[in-house]
């Protein structure tokens, strides 16, 4: 199981293949500082990183706990686990197919299955209630299923990174009723999925295009671009998180790189670079990095951090210079 989970890990998706035109040397530690493409704006002055768990296989998604610790879902080993304060960590569920985006509601675990295993449909969402262990399936037979985002009145909006063709675009749940919208927004390459800091829209990426969007909830057939990370030939923009001045944490899982873009100018740059799975401890060349991004409480420092996953089975704390606030744009 493990083994073929792997090799359907490197090729979830498919423009993967074109990143064996990049060439990206770096090597991984825990500090910001690396080598990123020629022409990458920096700004990791004042950054500051740590590693809070390492060595769980590969890493696609996380959420915050509430308590100080995180949940994370690993795509490699088909599990979820738990990542409290302290670093300890404990397996919450196994044998799952590909298991991607995670969302927190109440004592329930929202979390997807199929991320990149699902090109003709047998995607999951489901619902792991913490307290009894039991798991319910929401929704089934879903192509491609890769984030996922709580929106304030209490909906879920699910990217399905359908790669070449069709595109799925962003889809819409409604818990409380049971409603499903196919293609809510149509969005092509869809992955992170974040709140914007007025409320009023969601910030997602395409990522063939690099490009960041803005989808307005009451006009979700109508995105817009608000930045385009060049960083590279393809950065493979992953998940985000955006705070509430209007600054997306974006994950580079080709690149190796944290991006920091300001949705209001287009402005970016890298708060990390190097984070790159090494050559050789994967089937295919061309390296993979982070892939989830989340803005969360710092216990130790009482203020926010951002918190990222990597395919190199590492969950690691970014902390800001601090002049930075980063607060999200939505905390529930």
């Amino acid at each position: 199981m493990r083994g073929r989970s792997f090799t359907h890990t490197v090729g979830r998706r498919t423009i993967r293949c074109l990143a064996t035109a990049l060439t990206v040397t770096a090597a991984l530690g825990l500090s910001p500082a690396g080598t990123a493409h020629a022409g990458a704006p920096s700004c990791a002055d004042g950054w500051l990183a740590d590693v809070v768990a390492a060595d769980l296989g590969g890493l696609e998604n996380l959420e915050y706990d509430g308590h100080g610790g995180f949940y994370v879902s690993g795509i490699v080993r088909g599990e979820i686990l738990h990542v409290a304060g302290d670093g300890r960590v404990t397996t919450v569920r196994t044998g799952l197919d590909h298991p991607a985006g995670l969302r927190l509601v109440g004592n329930g675990l929202y979390f997807l299955t199929g991320d990149g295993s699902t090109p003709n449909g047998g995607g999951t969402l489901s619902r792991l209630d913490l307290d009894t262990g039991e798991v319910t399936v929401v929704l089934a037979n879903l192509v491609q299923p890769n984030g996922l985002l709580l929106l304030p009145d209490g909906d879920l909006l699910i990217s399905q990174l359908s790669i070449p063709w069709p595109p799925v675009g962003i889809s819409r749940y409604r818990p409380s009723t049971g409603e499903f919208t196919l293609a809510w927004s149509p969005v092509p390459r869809p992955n992170g999925l974040a709140l914007s800091p007025d409320r009023q829209a969601v910030i997602t990426e395409d990522v063939l295009t690099s490009q960041l969007l803005r989808v307005p909830l009451n006009a979700p057939d109508l995105p817009t671009p608000v930045a385009a990370v060049n960083d590279g030939l393809l950065p493979g923009l992953d998940d985000l998180d955006v705070t509430a001045t209007g600054l997306a944490y974006v994950t580079g899982d080709y690149s190796g790189s944290v991006y920091q873009v300001d949705t209001t100018t287009g402005a970016w740059c890298t708060i990390a670079t190097g984070w790159t799975t090494p050559r050789g401890a994967l089937p295919t060349p061309p390296p993979i990095g982070p892939t989830s991004a989340r803005l969360a409480p710092d216990p130790t420092t009482g203020t926010w951090s951002l918190y990222v996953t990597s395919i190199d089975g590492t969950l690691r704390r970014l902390r800001p210079p601090t002049t930075l606030d980063l607060t999200p744009s939505f905390v529930r």
